[in-house]
């Protein structure tokens, strides 16, 4: 049997998202801007532009701070045209990390409303802070420490070889997204050079062995796939497939198809940015391929992992790890809301599932039965024993050895309250 995607329950997840980043003030043009003190220089500022055309695109109403951000932009760019400190010979890669999203939020702005301005601050960006770093990236630091540090928003952790890196491991190629959404703007071929060192530079490192994020990898891949529609060059399509694999069957999905935030570490968390990324991968790779599994995979995170990523206020949060390897058999809030980054990125998850709601159909057999790692599923839907506290919220509970089981209960509508401390069981051994 066929479970189609719930398009009331769409509708409400988008109509929380804007609400959240229409009327928070965090998110309005008097504070949208981060203080030039702030480590990840533009990465707030393009979220929240890439969330704002996101929402336009879905429902044509445009949130007032998306225009005001385009005037305000020049006044917060340095005299190079970027935002933040002016390094030198030095890359600082949380630095690279922000303007990619800016990239992304520049670029997509340009796509529906044009604006020599707007192609100006595209190229500015990318001439003076992107391209002088070409030929570096081979030299990559990877032979280094590895230390299990960082919170939910990374921080930059030293100098090392020219590279001032960051506790969110590898972010410098998240610009691999930014970067092939201003190739598929300019053609600009000197950006192709750079994008082909970047990709063939991240594809060479060992991932999981240098415990990198998930979520600047799955951003890069997709970068991969864009690249792949624009060229058609099948380099591309390779390795945002070597990644997806590496993703799912190398220990960077959970048991409920959210993510581990780095390669490695099942005592961390997970990421709603991520499990973004991870769904419209999957599908993407499936509009290339016609391999229906990556459109399963697609489903089975819309279902699963989006289930409790959202919260009842619109924005997004993260959770504890429920893995083979993480101490937990049971989903538990670790933050109520990354409001920094997750809330925001959303609204371009919610944008494209939105745009392809048919494809994001879930197969069930109308019995649940527990797999080999424990957990219970009724064909693409994982069944899970919500405590008490959750049992209102909880829809179609059924009865399978002796226990009341429901699919995972959705958090965006059960109050803050509840979540912070509930728990569902997932694995059962």
């Amino acid at each position: 049997m066929k479970k189609p995607l719930d398009k009331n329950e769409l509708k409400e997840r988008i109509g929380l998202n804007y609400k959240r980043l229409a009327d928070s003030p965090y998110y309005q043009i008097d504070d949208v801007f981060a203080p030039g003190n702030y480590d990840w220089p533009a990465d707030k500022e393009g979220r929240a532009l890439l969330a704002f055309v996101s929402h336009y695109k879905i429902s044509g109403k445009k949130i007032p701070c998306m225009d005001q951000m385009i005037e305000k932009l020049p006044e917060n760019l340095n005299e190079k045209g970027y935002m933040g400190k002016i390094y030198g010979e030095v890359i600082a890669e949380q630095q690279l990390s922000g303007h990619s999203w800016l990239l992304r939020g520049l670029c997509e702005y340009y796509e529906q409303f044009g604006g020599e301005s707007v192609l100006g601050f595209i190229n500015g960006i990318t001439e003076n802070l992107f391209l002088p770093t070409r030929g570096r990236y081979g030299a990559y630091p990877i032979d280094r420490t590895k230390k299990d540090e960082g919170d939910v928003s990374g921080n930059e952790i030293g100098y090392f070889d020219n590279w001032l890196l960051s506790s969110d491991v590898g972010c410098a190629f998240m610009s691999i997204d930014g970067l092939s959404h201003v190739y598929k703007v300019t053609g600009r071929e000197d950006v192709k050079a750079l994008l082909d060192e970047m990709i063939g530079a991240y594809l060479s490192i060992d991932k999981v062995s240098l415990r990198v994020q998930t979520h600047c990898t799955l951003t890069a891949a997709r970068g991969m796939m864009r690249m792949y529609s624009v060229t058609s060059d099948e380099k591309y399509l390779k390795g945002a497939k070597e990644i997806y694999d590496l993703y799912v069957f190398g220990g960077g999905m959970t048991y409920t198809y959210q993510n581990l935030n780095w390669w490695g570490r099942p005592d961390s968390w997970t990421e709603p940015c991520a499990i973004v990324d991870s769904l419209m991968l999957a599908l993407e790779l499936f509009k290339a391929t016609g391999n229906g599994d990556y459109r399963k995979t697609a489903a089975r995170i819309y279902h699963n992992g989006f289930s409790t990523l959202q919260r009842d206020n619109g924005g997004a949060g993260t959770e504890r790890v429920v893995s083979a390897d993480s101490q937990w058999d049971s989903l538990l809030m670790y933050s109520y809301e990354a409001y920094f980054c997750c809330s925001m990125r959303l609204a371009e998850g919610l944008w494209y599932i939105n745009e392809n709601a048919e494809l994001l159909y879930a197969e069930t057999t109308g019995k649940a039965e527990k797999n080999k790692n424990g957990v219970y599923f009724d064909g693409d839907i994982i069944y899970a024993l919500p405590d008490d506290s959750l049992l209102p919220y909880a829809e179609a509970a059924v009865s399978v050895d002796g226990m009341k089981l429901s699919p995972i209960v959705k958090y965006y509508k059960v109050p803050k309250e509840i979540i912070e401390t509930a728990k569902q069981k997932i694995i059962f051994k």
